[in-house]
């Protein structure tokens, strides 16, 4: 239910950038850190492309942080020394434990590591010491969907499909709401609906769904093929009746941009807020580049297709991290400079 921008036409607009750079990239120090962290983010995530999963998250992983340091060369938001990136701001652990119920950790808001500083900048939740699972960070991606961990009711990304939002002027917005899994659409309810949208802060401010004229229930499409479905929801439009366009920014500004898609995205605990999809990706790509690192015999028999049932999802998810990422460095570059 996505699309994504072709990943050389991606690096190409970051090529393109280099010789103009955006925001405070223009001059002097941070300049020369934007074209020299893109060029090797750019030769990172080629190298990636060529290699197996045994490395792959490496290449990814290390691409996607000099990534990080470009994006914040140019981040208008940040001045004087703030954008120096010093350490990885993030910590993997638990690496004996089921693949699913490895834990992420942030280190404090005070750290001037990658991971915290571009997280402050995005405006991307930070959780410290309490953990997040891995299965959990996992669901996040919208990549992940056909690609569960476990058997467990999923909280996914849900795709919103800003595409059929009428021209005229209106007081609501309506749009469909896709990838609302099998348990949910099973339960039938408007309260189990509800319960459901609650862990998605752009969804828990909906007004109301399309219902069926039997017990009112909330009048869920399913999929032809596969699980799960959707339905169509609307929100009140704070401003009152208004153009399309207004309504497509104000439904956009509750969700999260991912390939040129729009997604809700859940706020899983100890998370307070949805976060940055860039910041996701981030997260779980460290936890598997640091799983290969210094766990490698873990590793190799997780990537063992004949005797592993996560090596497919995990070969899955580096393959669309080289595909979707750049693209997804490309718009964050835009927010942070525009």
């Amino acid at each position: 239910m996505y699309m994504k921008k072709d990943p050389g036409e991606a690096w190409e607009q970051l090529r393109a950038s280099r010789a103009t750079p955006p925001g405070r990239a223009e001059s002097g120090a941070r300049r020369k850190t934007y074209a020299a962290a893109l060029e090797q983010a750019e030769q990172m995530f080629r190298a990636a492309a060529v290699v197996t999963p045994a490395t792959r998250p490496l290449q990814i992983f290390y691409g996607l942080s000099q990534a990080g340091r470009a994006i914040a060369a140019a981040a208008v938001e940040l001045k004087g020394e703030d954008w120096r990136l010093e350490g990885h701001g993030i910590k993997a652990s638990g690496f004996d434990k089921p693949f699913p119920d490895i834990e992420i950790r942030t280190e404090a808001a005070t750290s001037r590591g990658s991971f915290v500083r571009l997280s402050q900048l995005l405006a991307s939740p930070l959780w410290g010491r309490e953990p997040v699972r891995l299965e959990d960070a996992w669901d996040l991606l919208p990549v992940n969907l056909d690609y569960p961990l476990t058997t467990r009711n999923r909280h996914p990304a849900l795709f919103v499909d800003e595409r059929g939002i009428h021209e005229e002027p209106h007081p609501m917005v309506h749009a469909p709401v896709w990838d609302i899994p099998d348990w949910v659409i099973d339960a039938g309810s408007r309260e189990g609906l509800a319960s459901f949208f609650s862990n998605y802060p752009g969804l828990a401010e909906h007004h109301d769904c399309v219902r069926t004229g039997v017990d009112n229930r909330p009048d869920f499409t399913r999929y032809a093929q596969g699980g799960g479905g959707g339905l169509v929801v609307s929100w009140n439009m704070p401003t009152g009746s208004v153009p399309a366009e207004e309504r497509r920014q104000y439904l956009r500004s509750l969700a999260r941009n991912h390939g040129g898609a729009w997604f809700f995205v859940p706020a899983i605990a100890p998370m307070e807020r949805p976060p940055h999809l860039l910041m996701a990706w981030w997260a779980v790509i460290y936890t598997l580049s640091m799983l290969a690192r210094y766990d490698p015999a873990v590793w190799a028999g997780l990537i063992g297709v004949d005797g592993n049932r996560h090596a497919v999802p995990i070969e899955g998810l580096l393959k669309r991290a080289i595909d979707f990422l750049p693209a997804l460095i490309a718009a964050t570059l835009e927010e942070v400079t525009s």
